[in-house]
């Protein structure tokens, strides 16, 4: 096993650090990209951009199914090959610029992406134990901090002198290389407890299936509503989003590994304490914010505060079955992003009745997960 000042000698987190930067740099490519190439070039609508957006999101629900697949595909490998089916997804985009070949390419990055993250945080919890995984997921976080302010340069300067097109293409094709890398090498352990094959659901994980539903609805009303708040309330500009973009990252990229060493040191009852206690406050604060400078510190500390999430995995860690890991970070993922399916549908429409609703949600919502957070027993 690793250790946290010895991370570099484990094959496993080599290889899941190489994997972790393409599959966050693939991302984050489709997301800088994706509404200039919908507009500019497919000539989509906003109906168009919504359906596809919504169907960005089915591989995430649909990630229990991974562990069918690892019926046939060892776990390793089915990460390796995730990241090279989010290349090729990437990579065929600009040659699709329709509404039915952006359906079908974003399916495919999608698949890529979330069944990698899948297979992520499972060999995290197999391969590290519970005095490391935590440093690990922090240090996995801040390289793909790192990698998503590295793809906007990167974006930046081939713009510079490339169409969608090939942007599209020269970056699906870098990572669909290093997935072809991936699949030829084999960081496991034989020792390992085996994983069971099938999907699991024990009364005994409730906490954690809740947590992570909780962690999941807070995430969309970040994503839905949160951005939305800054420009349509407060004006802020592309350029402006842009720069706050690259100071979370900056920020998350040096935080992060010390977020691990904190649910290391204090426990993750202690941690998503801090956490949740301190959302109710940002959220109600969303709701009554009238300062743009205030919004915007609004927003880097919501994005602080998102990676303490990897909490609830090293909590799992701590009182599942070893052999139930992989199947129930499917099912977790699956249950993540259970409120994508209906959350920002919902939270729209009450937003058009009150803006300060959703994130009056969110404050409720946070007080319910403080309280639930107390039956940590580790």
């Amino acid at each position: 096993m690793g250790t946290p000042e010895t991370p570099g000698q484990n094959p496993m987190y080599r290889f899941l650090a190489v994997m972790t930067v393409c599959s966050t740099a693939g991302l984050q490519a489709w997301q800088t990209l994706f509404n200039n190439f919908a507009v500019e070039v497919a000539g989509l609508q906003g109906k168009h951009v919504g359906m596809i957006q919504s169907v960005r999101e089915v591989p995430g629900f649909l990630a229990l199914l991974a562990v069918y697949v690892m019926l046939v595909v060892r776990e390793h490998r089915l990460s390796a090959l995730s990241i090279l089916v989010l290349g090729a997804g990437l990579g065929a985009t600009g040659f699709f610029p329709s509404y039915p070949g952006l359906l079908v390419t974003t399916l495919a990055m999608s698949f890529g992406f979330h069944y990698y993250e899948t297979t992520n945080q499972s060999l995290t919890l197999q391969y590290f134990d519970k005095g490391t995984s935590p440093w690990i997921f922090g240090k996995l976080r801040s390289l793909a901090a790192a990698s998503n302010i590295g793809v906007g340069l990167l974006i930046w300067g081939l713009s510079v002198v490339l169409d969608f097109s090939s942007i599209y293409l020269f970056i699906g094709l870098c990572i669909a290389a290093a997935g072809a890398w991936g699949l030829t090498r084999d960081p496991t352990d034989h020792r390992l407890v085996p994983q069971r094959k099938r999907m699991i659901l024990r009364r005994r994980y409730w906490l954690f299936y809740f947590l992570t539903f909780m962690a999941g609805a807070r995430r969309q009303i970040f994503i839905a509503f949160a951005v939305f708040l800054l420009v349509k309330n407060f004006h802020f500009t592309v350029r402006e989003v842009t720069a706050l973009f690259v100071v979370n990252n900056l920020i998350n990229y040096f935080l992060s590994p010390a977020i691990g060493r904190a649910i290391i040191r204090f426990g993750e009852r202690k941690v998503l304490s801090l956490e949740y206690f301190s959302l109710i406050f940002i959220f109600l604060a969303y709701a009554t914010v009238q300062s743009r400078a205030a919004a915007a510190l609004l927003y880097i500390l919501d994005h602080i505060f998102f990676n303490f999430a990897i909490a609830i995995r090293t909590y799992f860690q701590k009182v599942g079955d070893p052999r139930d890991v992989a199947p129930s970070m499917a099912v977790g993922f699956t249950i993540n992003h259970a409120a994508a399916v209906f959350l920002p549908a919902l939270g729209g429409i009450l937003w058009m009745v009150d803006y300060r609703i959703p994130f009056v949600g969110g404050a409720c919502m946070s007080i319910v997960s403080l309280i639930a957070v107390q039956k940590i027993r580790v």
